[in-house]
């Protein structure tokens, strides 16, 4: 897989190995076995999905990660770790916000590297859960003094509004990339953050390209469900409410459907190829709990939409109500939205 360049001297590649699907807080009905999700993983890299997302809270990960990263070692020597690029979070507990002490920083980063068993990680992404506590910045800064002391590559943010990239960039903070949720289903980066992010040369990195699983052959005529298996799902199944309900959910479905058979492909790999070629955009995340879907995760890339299928998509595109405002403020302020995510697991 062909990498594509973040920020001058650093590549990944445009589909990232997502973690949160491996965390014990996921799911809500099954246990992840660590032998295989490691096992997966170095599968994942060897086929050519180098880069890996996970975050500091996400209950197991790191360590998951840490196997992986040794398991293949054993197997490449010392040059494995510079084929992977390792991307994490630092995500402060929401209480302790309005009382930020700056040293947390460097405490959980460090606890990052013990964990992944490395003494440098590629991008430490922070994640603010309130701006009302305006100490964002102060964790910017101190992030960026890891980064001088060799610990970190690059500084990435995640779930930011413009207002406050604004704010890091005029205060000499601007980072290397911006991950946000970022699907045909839900386009508020298009309210102003991807021009942004175009003109401050900030890559955004996105999840929730198959919204959960929800973009997929599994819901194609199918009544709306009344149960679901993971957070992800309580989720993403808001975010069709917010784009305008099951019905029209199901219009974009089938035109998706007929242009991933078209490309031989599937609905999930035409909706996140779809992302990867907006505007900005450097690289979706598959949330990929096991190698059942590598083939078309690999596929992403390869798939080039005619101006016909870019027509259909857009004639039902029109119809949609939502989701509205700026990106992760119905995530950040609306309860229904709010309490699917752990404010406090740090």
């Amino acid at each position: 897989m062909n990498k594509r360049e973040l920020v001058p001297g650093y590549e990944i590649s445009p589909v990232i190995k997502g973690g949160w699907q491996l965390s014990s807080g996921h799911s809500l009905d099954r246990k992840i076995e660590d032998g295989q999700a490691v096992a997966d993983t170095v599968a994942f890299i060897e086929a050519g999905i180098t880069t890996l997302d996970f975050g500091d809270i996400y209950t197991g990960v790191e360590e998951l990660i840490g196997k992986a990263l040794s398991q293949l070692s054993k197997k490449q020597g010392s040059s494995a770790r510079d084929q992977i690029q390792l991307h994490t979070k630092y995500v402060p507990n929401e209480k302790f916000l309005s009382n930020f002490d700056r040293s947390d920083v460097a405490t959980i980063v460090n606890r990052s590297l013990s964990r992944l068993g490395v003494d440098q990680v590629d991008i430490v992404q922070l994640h603010w859960w309130k701006y009302e506590d305006r100490h964002y910045l102060a964790a910017m800064e101190e992030l960026f003094k890891l980064k001088e002391a060799g610990k970190i590559k690059h500084i990435g943010v995640t779930n930011f509004d413009v207002d406050r990239l604004k704010e890091m960039v005029a205060a000499g903070f601007t980072p290397a990339s911006h991950q946000i949720q970022y699907s045909i289903l839900d386009r508020r980066a298009e309210e102003g953050m991807a021009q942004f992010c175009i003109e401050n040369g900030i890559g955004i990195l996105c999840y929730g390209t198959v919204a959960g699983g929800f973009l997929s052959e599994k819901f194609l005529n199918q009544p709306e469900p009344k149960t679901v298996e993971t957070r992800s799902s309580v989720k993403y199944q808001l975010i069709i409410d917010e784009f305008g309900g099951w019905d029209l959910f199901q219009e974009l479905l089938s035109v998706l459907n007929k242009i991933a058979k078209s490309h031989q492909a599937d609905i999930g790999t035409v909706a996140s190829a779809w992302v990867l070629n907006r505007p900005a955009v450097k690289a979706v995340i598959v949330g990929a709990r096991n190698v059942s879907h590598m083939d078309s995760n690999l596929k992403i890339p390869t798939i080039e939409f005619t101006d016909d299928e870019m027509f259909e998509i857009n004639e039902v595109l029109k119809k949609s109500k939502g989701p509205n405002g700026p990106v992760y403020h119905l995530e950040r302020y609306f309860d229904k939205h709010r309490n699917i995510m752990h404010t406090n697991n740090n």
